[in-house]
């Protein structure tokens, strides 16, 4: 088979800083990023804005290596789709840059040093949940999901809501229902985020043959199942507020302006389903919104924050009691 062929091709690379890169693209770093804000936001929310550095640097190293190695596996089950999209054609396996054995064992060992991390330095549940999302991506998404359904972003979006898990526990040791409510945020946030991607590159994936919901069903019926899940996930992110009460007044701000922005691309999605530049814009946007999210929590988590908060509503009461006290010193003539 031609996949075959193509991945015995030589490498072909001219220096060891050549060879570092192609490893380190064969990772996909920039979708590490996101993954590991997620970590931090679970972090910072458990430990009340006091996370341990040592332990936040290891966590994130760990979550790093086993997100990486997640993707090399990923890589190496996709290289013949790779090879056809002109998009990812000049990736490390597609390109002949890495060989396969090679990958294979990269990707086993830094799974082996991501659990080894989290395991000594963390705890075993942190250490167990990172490689559940190895399994879970690997071969629940991957494998049975990608290719077969056009469920697979629905369902393999509990791989890419594992990170906060791994930070929560990491910090405390269990999985508490704060830890739970940053799983299902991620998990809901997945569909539109993935589905208006997927709108945007439909022609690539209808022709590799992966089912996702554009190419079967249709771009209406992608915006209108992206526009009911922005519905849904947005309300969840206020379960931090109310009724778990993890999160406060500045993560509320946080979460009221960046979901209004949210809503208001998924509706102009929903009108206008076959326009491509407002599915890359609400892709694009639900980056940005996922990451300053999780900003929000952390900054909400902040001793500081708390401190500041405190400070003017304390002095708005002093302010506010006295103008109720000057106004009945002054007295209402007319109730005489």
């Amino acid at each position: 088979m031609q996949e075959l062929i193509r991945s015995e091709i030589r490498p072909h690379h001219q220096n060891i800083f050549e060879i570092v890169k192609s490893y380190y693209q064969l990772t996909k770093p920039r979708i590490i990023v996101l993954l590991l804000i997620t970590t931090a936001a679970g972090m910072w929310i458990a430990a009340e804005g006091r996370v341990d550095p040592l332990l936040l640097l290891v966590t994130l190293t760990g979550g790093w290596l086993s997100a990486a190695s997640a993707n090399v596996v990923n890589c190496i089950y996709d290289r013949d789709i790779d090879y056809i999209m002109e998009r990812t054609r000049h990736r490390p396996l597609p390109s002949g840059r890495i060989r396969v054995r090679d990958a294979i064992l990269f990707a086993i060992t830094l799974a082996a040093i991501a659990f080894s991390l989290l395991a000594i330095f963390a705890n075993l549940l942190a250490a167990s949940l990172a490689m559940s999302g190895i399994v879970f991506y690997v071969l629940i998404y991957t494998h049975f999901l990608k290719r077969n359904t056009v469920q697979n972003i629905v369902i393999g979006g509990a791989a890419g809501a594992i990170p906060p898990l791994v930070g929560w526990s990491a910090v405390t040791g269990d999985l508490s229902w704060g830890a739970w409510a940053l799983f299902a945020i991620v998990f809901l946030w997945t569909p539109p985020h993935f589905w208006a991607l997927a709108m945007y590159i439909r022609d690539e994936y209808a022709e590799v043959g992966v089912p996702m919901l554009p190419v079967i069903e249709g771009n209406e019926e992608t915006s209108k199942q992206i526009w009911l899940y922005t519905l849904i996930m947005l309300p969840s992110t206020f379960v931090l507020v109310y009724p778990l009460g993890v999160c406060g007044a500045t993560y509320t701000v946080f979460a009221l302006g960046l979901g209004w922005i949210f809503l208001k691309k998924a509706w102009q999605l929903f009108q206008s389903p076959d326009d491509r530049e407002r599915a890359r814009s609400l892709f694009k946007y639900s980056i940005s919104y996922l990451m300053l999210l999780c900003l929000g929590t952390i900054v909400d988590s902040l001793p500081a924050t708390h401190n500041t908060i405190d400070t003017v509503t304390n002095n708005l009461q002093t302010w506010l009691s006295a103008i109720v006290v000057s106004i009945l010193d002054f007295g209402f003539p007319i109730l005489d």
